[in-house]
């Protein structure tokens, strides 16, 4: 009877070890990554225009004349008919492979494909057509967290495809996330739950993006910003873009705001602000520095507001609305931060301020105090990511506002009480 009873001694410590240790069911949904590779010949021959087809993963926006253009990442951009907010149409898709940004002068079209940029003639909504083509200027970039990268001398073009993953697993309750994470070392996680003839020639016009833009257009150059470069085209033949002046400015660029004649660039280090009266060659003025983190600006008078936000291409645990006195262009001066939630594009009409908060929304704001900016309404239950406000001077207020979920349109006459004109719904996998 003794070794029975020793044996049981020696196996309950063990048996102990196994009740004590938890476990817990998990759902989550995740991108994981694949490499990827094309030719040039492959991406330069991809471009055509389509039937319209629904939105599934959409990024930058920009409208110009009544019609809205949507990104959808890396594969084109969805042309709608806007001329009515209440009743968007959509006219077409453009098939463009590698596309993130867009810029129109008059009839023109600019996009980035992978490293090129291409204009394309969108006269004809029937005819789209491509014209012309800058190749090899743009070296490296991002797509959904994962990198690409042009080798000019095998013409090859190395890729990370994204691919969405849900799956519900087994994990230690008191781990957590570090379970979780080294479960798939490769794998970004997504927390659903917290979550831009013959007579004389027309005066140019513009079309208008958001914050998040990293093309922007002035005088006669096309501005595009890279990961740590700026580089510009001449455009005085709209149809015909030349490339000019590439201007480094340090690792971490993000967005570019123009506004009269400077230009403000959004960094994950800080703002930089650049003199643009020789549209030819942009001058550094100063730079507003912050902690590492997503910045996004935009400008109204004397004062430019940034978001920043944390996240895991940005780094840093800051999510605040910074409001920048930049009467003296040489020196800007915080004048107050606000606590957000996760913001990430903004705009301004003033006095009226909109910053999309991700996951948590749409915040509308009273801004004409700097040192008192009042919120007015917060709206949840959309995923935001970047606005328009478009003011007009016969008094209309019309709001586009992006989002993983789709795209929403609103009057903004009461921004206290936002009024939904619209909505295109996003036909997610995941």
């Amino acid at each position: 009877m003794r070794p029975n009873f020793l044996l049981i001694l020696l196996l309950l410590p063990l048996v102990c070890l196994t009740a004590c240790n938890d476990t817990c069911r998990e759902t989550r949904t995740y991108r994981q990554y694949t490499p990827v590779t094309f030719t040039a010949e492959q991406i330069r021959n991809g471009v055509k225009q389509d039937a319209p087809r629904a939105l599934v993963n959409p990024g930058k926006i920009y409208t110009k004349d009544g019609y809205l253009l949507i990104n959808e990442i890396k594969e084109g951009i969805h042309l709608i008919d806007n001329r009515d907010p209440t009743n968007p149409r959509p006219v077409a898709f453009i098939h463009i492979p590698g596309n993130g940004d867009m810029a129109i002068r008059n009839n023109i079209l600019y996009v980035d494909s992978y490293m090129d940029l291409v204009a394309l003639d969108i006269s004809s909504l029937t005819d789209i057509k491509e014209v012309n083509r800058v190749q090899n200027v743009f070296p490296n970039g991002q797509f959904d967290g994962g990198w690409w990268s042009f080798n000019q001398s095998t013409s090859l073009l190395s890729d990370q495809r994204a691919r969405y993953v849900t799956e519900t697993v087994e994990t230690n309750c008191e781990d957590g996330m570090v379970t979780r994470q080294n479960s798939c070392p490769n794998c970004m996680f997504l927390d659903f739950a917290n979550r831009s003839s013959s007579a004389a020639p027309a005066p140019n016009t513009n079309g208008v993006g958001g914050s998040m833009a990293r093309f922007t257009l002035y005088d006669n150059y096309l501005y595009t910003v890279g990961q740590q470069d700026m580089q510009l085209f001449d455009i005085r033949t709209p149809a015909e873009p030349r490339q000019g002046e590439r201007i480094n400015l340090g690792w971490g660029i993000e967005t570019v705001f123009p506004y009269k004649d400077k230009l403000f660039i959004g960094s994950t280090t800080g703002m930089m602000i650049y003199d643009n009266t020789n549209p030819a060659k942009p001058v550094r003025m100063s730079v507003f520095q912050h902690a590492r983190v997503c910045d996004p600006v935009v400008v109204h008078d004397n004062i430019a507001y940034v978001t920043l936000r944390s996240g895991t291409n940005c780094g840093g645990n800051l999510n605040q609305l910074d409001v920048v006195d930049i009467k003296d262009l040489y020196n800007p001066k915080l004048l107050k931060s606000y606590p957000m939630q996760n913001p990430h594009g903004l705009g301004v009409d003033f006095p009226n301020l909109f910053i999309c908060e991700g996951q948590s929304g749409l915040k509308s704001l009273d801004a004409r105090n700097a040192l008192d900016v009042k919120q007015l309404e917060h709206m949840s239950g959309m995923n935001a990511y970047d606005v328009i406000p478009m003011g007009t001077s016969a008094g209309s207020k019309h709001l586009l506002m992006i989002g993983k979920d789709g795209l929403y349109q609103y009057d903004y006459t009461n921004p206290q009480q936002l009024r939904l004109l619209s909505k295109i719904a996003v036909n997610r996998p995941f």
